[in-house]
């Protein structure tokens, strides 16, 4: 059975140093937590003025008429920013915690989980912020909020479950984390975040089309669609943008992959923790 005292001394652990990732995230910056708001603005504005206005990127329309590149790329660069800063922040969570971990026992996911929370709280801010924006233009996104957060539930699980893993690899071995950055630029174009899946399906369409000269095919959006992210992408456009409920496939891949990642992360941090001090 578990023991009420420890669970409720963990639990006030867990808030407190989540609280101290929110307060420390921006300390002593002139502008504090309006950096929150400011880098995804800025990544929002250059990925705009790029692929939208030079590039041309083409988009539907939803189905309320909304046909707004911005809006409709910040509702999944949003998601794909804190699963991203998750995974960064995690990773180094214990590292950067050597002294604590080797000073004082106590259980040290704690540490990647209040790594991963505090991000929660900045991307609630942004998606605040985001649905006032569709408001403004027309949307009607209240119904839809409990989605939202389900939807942002289930990518801090499977965010929590791949900072667990690549906490440990980072206390084994530190170049963990430069290998995660080259693979985070890579995940991201892999993931119709700034373009829409309509271009793979146009692309495997040519690529099929000279493959058939070899009496070959190749199923690239099959392929495509092994991404967890571009399910969750997906469904946070199809709540927030479409206003309408996330395809049942891009919700299973969702529930699916959150809980498959983190049973695994957990699994794995809780076989390697004991000799984490030591490789300190």
């Amino acid at each position: 059975m578990r023991d009420p005292v420890r669970t409720r001394r963990m639990r006030e652990l867990l808030i407190n140093l989540t609280m101290r990732e929110v307060k420390g995230r921006y300390k002593r910056t002139a502008l504090g937590n309006l950096w929150s708001l400011i880098n995804p603005i800025a990544t929002m504005v250059v990925y705009t003025v790029v692929f939208g206005v030079f590039m041309r990127v083409e988009i539907e329309p939803s189905r309320t008429g909304l046909h707004v590149f911005a809006l409709w790329l910040m509702c999944a660069l949003i998601p794909w920013t804190f699963f991203s800063a998750a995974l960064m922040t995690g990773l180094n969570s214990i590292v950067a915690n050597a002294n604590l971990v080797k000073k004082v026992f106590f259980p040290r996911e704690v540490l990647v989980a209040s790594s991963v929370f505090a991000l929660d709280v900045t991307t609630a801010i942004e998606l605040g912020v985001l649905v006032v924006a569709l408001t403004l233009f027309g949307q009607m996104l209240l119904p839809w909020l409990p989605m939202v957060v389900v939807l942002l539930i289930l990518l801090t699980a499977m965010a929590l479950g791949f900072a667990l893993m690549l906490s440990v690899a980072n206390v084994y071995f530190r170049d963990t984390e430069h290998f995660v950055a080259i693979l985070l630029q890579i995940w991201l174009y892999a993931t119709p975040i700034i373009y829409p899946l309509s271009l793979v399906r146009r692309a495997e369409g040519d690529l099929n089309g000279w493959l058939a000269q070899h009496g070959l095919s190749f199923p690239l959006v099959a392929f495509w669609e092994l991404n967890p992210m571009l399910h969750f992408t997906q469904a946070f456009r199809a709540v927030l943008y479409e206003e309408t409920w996330p395809s049942q496939t891009d919700m299973i891949w969702c529930v699916s992959s959150a809980a498959i990642v983190l049973f695994i992360g957990w699994r794995v941090f809780r076989r390697f923790e004991p000799r984490m001090a030591e490789e300190l």
